[in-house]
């Protein structure tokens, strides 16, 4: 089942062309990953699928509809999870804030909402660490927070951009061992450099430069628009494990 159809989607700032005739399907339970250079469009295609950027050129449909009205359905995990460390907020709060189309201004938050919380950072391994202050944390516990936050609202698609950006090689795998564990019944989506790293654990891979190019690491998307017609890095580390 496609959760998210692209169609045809070409996206300019001013007279700047960013996107080029974009089609992509991303299914239930797919593990896709964004690849490209900077400044290839990766993180403008994030900002239409959760409806920061309107479209203009072509369609998006989440779950049969325009973004924005299923904005829920979708956690989003941003690049920079740095946070000032002296800023007295503990991790339990954080992580509340993934409830916050819900929150109660006057009375917080209720009693099922911070136990919501409290199991979305046991999802995570991190319900330990409830009541330390987030700027105590490591980079990829922090990282960990941010994901059981967007997990809060229950999403089926969780979007994370370049999740492991500054986070130590032990870290990086750790996080995607855990996305991978979240894979089981949540669709996921990341903006990635880690080719050599995402390959373990990627469905599909694309890469974007403007234009998109698809490469099915699962051999289940045949018909896939885009299909791969260049070599890029993901050939090379194709071959690379097929001559292993």
């Amino acid at each position: 089942m496609s959760i998210i159809e692209i169609k045809n989607l070409s996206f300019s700032y001013d007279k700047q062309k960013i996107l080029e005739n974009i089609n992509l399907n991303v299914e239930e339970k797919d593990f896709l990953a964004i690849i490209g250079p900077n400044g290839g469009g990766k993180s403008t295609l994030l900002k239409l699928i959760l409806g920061i950027n309107p479209v203009k050129d072509g369609s998006i449909r989440t779950f049969g509809e325009v973004p924005k009205k299923n904005l829920s359905q979708i956690g989003y995990v941003p690049q920079n999870t740095n946070v000032n460390t002296d800023f007295p907020i503990k991790v339990i709060e954080v992580v509340l804030m993934g409830h916050i189309g819900t929150k109660r201004p006057l009375f917080g938050y209720a009693k099922e909402e911070t136990m919501c919380a409290m199991g979305a950072l046991a999802q995570v391994g991190m319900e330990k660490f409830a009541n330390e202050r987030i700027g105590s944390l490591s980079g990829g516990q922090r990282q960990r927070v941010m994901i059981a936050r967007a997990l809060c609202a229950h999403p089926k698609i969780l979007i994370l951009d370049e999740p492991t950006s500054s986070i130590d090689v032990d870290g990086q795998k750790q996080i995607y061992e855990l996305l991978k564990e979240l894979n089981a019944y949540i669709t996921i989506i990341v903006v990635s450099h880690d080719v050599s790293v995402i390959m373990k654990y990627a469905t599909t891979v694309v890469h974007i430069n403007k234009k998109l190019t698809y490469h099915d690491m699962s051999g289940q998307h045949s018909d896939a628009p885009n299909r791969c017609n260049h070599f890029c890095e993901v050939e090379m580390f194709n071959k690379f494990r097929e001559v292993k």
